[in-house]
């Protein structure tokens, strides 16, 4: 299959092109030139299969024949190595728990799909590839966790200065190794933003073979797909419509549901929710999509003023906002309501959410029908990532996970750069030379 740029439908390249360069020359994002719908005998015997075996027909169906079947075997079981269990809240309501895996965020997905489809072409290509990414906070300690000591790759995160929790900046600050973090003055959006210039930027292409590992590759959405079937096939009982709340930032993490339901996924709608920073919902209600920079909230990885991701979502329904409309509805929800959120859900049923989930609860409780209506809502991160918030409205302690705890006694190694360009190009391109 080839993909195409969001900017310009008639540029095609390979999948190997796709993911290696992470951004078209055109800025745009790429797509697959189609979405081949799943045959109706894999729904049929869904709830048989395990997450494994669910993840790896998907893949086969979306990118089969881009790699040899044992490459996207050994890919596909490399990355669904933990569960994402759907736990149920209470009646009507489940948690599709996405923090089980070795950074205990939902971006482990992604990142270790990505790591191993990098590391396979780099050894195609017997070239180096330097992997750039910018966070918020899950994405940089995923994508760098999954990275570690991947041959033949080296990982270079940004991140906005005392915007992400500790315990998020200690889990890819402290690596060392393959691994750099930047520290930026500004926002996630000034740290996207870098990231792109440099994939844009023709001479630093030629000194380095720069990829991106942000949900603006492609290869991060795909097994981002493979949770929501999973999440189906628990599912007890399919005969009441299904709706998916899904915490947003970036925005990938949507796209990727829907592009599973134009698979065939049986999901009746999503919701977008959102913290402050709601430009997509403010899009869907009034048609005009007006980016603004971000605000900072409890929900630190969903602060994202401009999201990447929602070129994918305009390129999916051709522009057509009423389309969007029938799959997808926008939510915004406060501080106020997140806290009240996390104290509700722990005193009522003894369940403890971390910040980006109470959004994504909430806005699922304030809208399903439960006689009509099963809802799932995505837990994107352990409470523990959020200790201090968490803490804060439960009135009681969180333990850490051992995996997180010990980052914690570990020396934070960052470099501090302003939020400008040239800066950033000057560093990479003396960091390409020293790393040679």
């Amino acid at each position: 299959m080839n993909y195409y740029s969001t900017n310009n439908p008639s540029l095609r390249v390979s999948l190997q092109q796709a993911v290696v360069e992470g951004l078209a020359a055109d800025n745009g994002l790429f797509m697959p030139e189609f979405i081949p719908p799943l045959p109706p005998q894999f729904f049929d015997t869904l709830a048989q299969k395990s997450f494994q075996e669910i993840s790896l027909e998907v893949a086969k169906n979306l990118i089969g024949n881009d790699l040899p079947d044992k490459e996207l075997e050994r890919i596909v079981t490399q990355t669904i190595s933990f569960d994402a269990p759907l736990v149920k809240i209470e009646e009507g309501i489940y948690a599709l728990e996405l923090f089980h895996g070795p950074t205990l965020a939902f971006k482990d997905f992604g990142a270790k799909f990505l790591a191993g489809l990098l590391g396979y072409y780099a050894q195609q290509q017997s070239r180096e590839m330097t992997v750039l990414v910018a966070t918020s906070g899950d994405t940089g300690s995923a994508v760098a966790n999954g990275f570690y000591n991947v041959e033949g790759t080296k990982v270079i995160v940004l991140y906005p200065s005392g915007k992400v929790s500790d315990l998020q900046e200690k889990q890819f600050t402290t690596l060392g190794g393959n691994i750099t973090a930047l520290e930026i003055d500004g926002t996630f959006d000034d740290c996207q933003r870098l990231v792109k210039l440099a994939f844009l930027d023709k001479q630093l292409q030629q000194q380095r073979m720069l990829t991106s590992a942000n949900s603006i590759n492609i290869a991060r959405l795909i097994p981002q797909m493979f949770y929501y079937f999973w999440a189906y096939a628990q599912l007890p009982d399919k005969s009441k419509e299904v709706v998916v709340s899904v915490p947003s930032g970036n925005f990938g993490n949507l796209t990727a549901g829907l592009i599973a339901k134009k698979m065939g996924l049986p999901i009746s709608k999503f919701i977008a929710a959102t913290n402050l920073n709601d430009v997509v919902p403010a899009y869907l209600e009034s048609g005009s999509f007006a980016t603004r920079p971000s605000v900072a909230t409890l929900s630190s990885a969903m602060d994202v003023g401009n999201p990447s991701n929602f070129a994918r979502i305009l390129d999916l329904y051709s522009g057509n906002r009423e389309a969007i409309l029938n799959d997808v509805v926008g939510v915004k929800i406060t501080e106020e309501e997140t806290c009240h959120a996390i104290q509700h859900l722990y005193h009522s049923m003894e369940y403890v959410l971390d910040p980006h989930g109470a959004i994504g609860y909430l806005a699922l409780k304030n809208l399903i029908d439960s006689r009509k209506q099963t809802g799932i809502f995505l837990e994107t991160a352990h409470p523990g990532k959020f200790k201090e918030v968490v803490e804060n409205n439960t009135k009681k302690a969180v333990l850490l996970p051992d995996r997180l705890s010990a980052f914690l006694s570990k020396q934070k190694q960052t470099t501090r750069l302003n939020n400008t360009y040239i800066e950033l190009k000057e560093f990479l391109l003396s960091y390409c030379f020293t790393m040679r």
